[in-house]
């Protein structure tokens, strides 16, 4: 058995985010299922798993890149990362709230773990979150984490005391959520949102005691719980032993399917998300021109990173208004009307064949979204996790689907994605593409008319028949496979590996065109990064065409993408 923490320190809170994962995981369809404010689209359990995924991964790096082996890392570093993780991976408006929570925990808990520190930081993580809000509401997420906060507090106590506690008020301030909140009342269901943070406080609850808590059947407002796999009640999670001083209470949940209730019917049209880049005073003016456009208004951050998400109608003021405040950038715009759970995932019949696709910019996902692709973009060193490929099969809305990653690295992330969505009814086909220009290769052979097998062997076999290349610039002094390398040097890697070594762009670009294309090829394919000028895409097109008979060029740009330069040869 597992050694049980004194207090929270860095392994404490890699267990943390890991048994926080696996409890949403396990509520994520349920969660969703409740899921009728502030907009009734059935997300909720699948954003809020989607952030502490993107929490737990950060961690994780963090111990990845801790060299000394022999002891943790600081506690300081697993917590910022945890809070950073959460920030940048922050998906719809639970999600952002729970990613302040973990914020302002953050804060406190670098300095220390002890149960004095954790009383501190729950209250400072509910104030935060209270502050994000621009119009908190009361019988939401913003009331489970004030009243774990009150719980926690008291005399002197270890521990797991103060986890107890803060777990047992938050608990018991979710059962009560449908009396503050009209729309929870009607609907007969706890706050969905409030519910996803009871799972994250339960898994605090287990990593410092060993246990996982448990709740029995309850009755509320003279209606009885509904049953669920596993004999669980929709509202609580299944399993562990009872806690002591948490009450054996259930929470009221509603019979059948969720109407959305009418509080949400004329709500805004979009929903509207990103990451900022700003200082605080032009997060200020953000603030109060974004509260004039729409509601749902929440920015969480800070130290010139935020998190933005407001429901608007008018999309486009929305990100303009990001773009004058500072640099906004994985901006994501959904509309209720069409891509929410309700309308989409219930009402549309489901197509019979769909491409998922991982890009590395901007311009490749407009490329592959007007090909009929559904698209993740991995930012440059934010890769996306499993998590967030699951949602975008689900987002697909097929029978059948072909998921291309694009990336060598992301081989286990897809398979795991896959495999997920196996489980929810979708047909899966993994193309082990290994370079965006792969999977343009494969996506342009893609026909959905065909029998399901006989497309994904085509584009499997038009994937395997293409070379990839990128240029990158080396950021350190290392030995490869062409050589020693400065920082500074320009490297053309072909399939993976650095073939050539060069002083700048242009140069490298074509000494790795010719080695690739010494073994034959038909067509040359160039992708640019977002500061790469046209003329190096014109001279690399002259240069094959007069050396090359027979093979031609296409050029893409990429928008924002790690490398300057992606070739590949087919």
């Amino acid at each position: 058995m597992p050694q049980l923490p004194d207090d929270l320190d860095a392994v404490a809170v890699r267990t943390w985010c890991s048994l926080a994962l696996e409890a949403l995981g396990r509520e994520r369809a349920e969660i969703d299922a409740i899921n009728v404010y502030p907009i009734a689209d059935g997300d909720t359990g699948t954003n809020l798993y989607l952030t502490v995924e993107s929490a737990a991964a950060a961690v994780e790096a963090v111990f990845a890149a801790h060299e000394t082996g022999a002891t943790a890392p600081a506690t300081a570093d697993a917590v910022r990362a945890m809070a950073h993780g959460a920030l940048i991976g922050a998906r719809g408006n639970s999600g952002t709230i729970l990613a302040q929570l973990l914020r302002g925990m953050a804060g406190v808990l670098a300095d220390g773990g002890d149960a004095a520190h954790l009383r501190r930081a729950l209250t400072r993580a509910a104030d935060a979150a209270r502050r994000a809000v621009a119009h908190p509401v009361e019988g939401t997420v913003l009331t489970v984490a004030a009243a774990a906060a009150e719980a926690a507090e008291g005399g002197e106590s270890d521990l797991r005391t103060v986890v107890h506690a803060a777990y047992a008020g938050a608990l018991a301030a979710l059962a009560k959520t449908p009396e503050q909140l009209a729309v929870l009342g009607r609907a007969g269901v706890v706050d969905a949102g409030g519910r996803g943070l009871v799972a994250v406080l339960g898994a605090l609850v287990e990593t410092v005691t060993g246990q996982a808590p448990v709740r029995g059947p309850h009755t509320a407002h003279g209606k009885a719980p509904t049953p669920v796999d596993g004999g669980s009640v929709v509202g609580l999670p299944v399993g562990g032993t009872p806690v002591e001083g948490v009450p054996a209470a259930g929470v009221p949940v509603g019979e059948g399917p969720l109407d959305c209730p009418e509080d949400g019917v004329a709500g805004p049209a979009f929903e509207v998300i990103y990451l900022l880049e700003a200082g605080d005073e032009q997060v200020a003016r953000l603030r109060t021109r974004l509260d004039a456009l729409g509601d749902s208004l929440v920015v969480v951050g800070g130290d010139g990173l935020w998190h933005v998400h407001v429901h608007v109608d008018d999309a486009g003021a929305a990100v303009e208004a990001g773009v004058e405040a500072g640099r906004p950038y994985r901006i994501r715009i959904t509309h209720f009307a069409t891509e929410s759970g309700h309308d989409l995932r219930v009402q549309a019949e489901p197509a019979q064949r769909a491409v998922v696709v991982v890009v590395p910019g901007d311009g490749l996902a407009g490329l592959c979204t007007e090909a009929g692709a559904t698209t993740v973009i991995a930012r440059p060193g934010e890769p996306p996790a499993s998590g967030e490929l699951v949602d975008a099969i689900r987002r697909a809305h097929a029978r059948e689907v072909v998921l291309l990653p694009n990336d060598a690295a992301l081989r286990h992330t897809a398979a795991a994605a896959a495999e997920q969505a196996r489980t929810e009814g979708v047909r899966v086909a993994l193309v082990p593409t290994r370079a965006a220009v792969q999977g343009i290769a494969a996506l342009a052979v893609h026909e959905p008319d065909r029998g399901f097998d006989e497309d994904v062997v085509a584009m499997t076999a038009a994937a395997g028949a293409t070379r990839y290349a990128e240029l990158a610039v080396a950021e350190r002094q290392s030995w490869t496979m062409a050589g020693i390398c400065q920082a500074g040097d320009i490297l053309g890697l072909i399939d993976g590996d650095v073939a050539v070594i060069g002083a700048d762009v242009p140069a490298t670009a074509r000494t790795v065109l010719d080695r690739m294309l010494a073994a034959g090829g038909e067509l040359v394919t160039l992708v640019l990064g977002e500061d790469v000028p046209d003329s190096l895409a014109d001279a690399l097109e002259e240069h094959v065409r007069e050396g090359y008979l027979a093979v031609d060029t296409v050029v893409y740009r990429g928008g924002h993408q790690r490398a300057p330069l992606l070739i590949g040869v087919e």
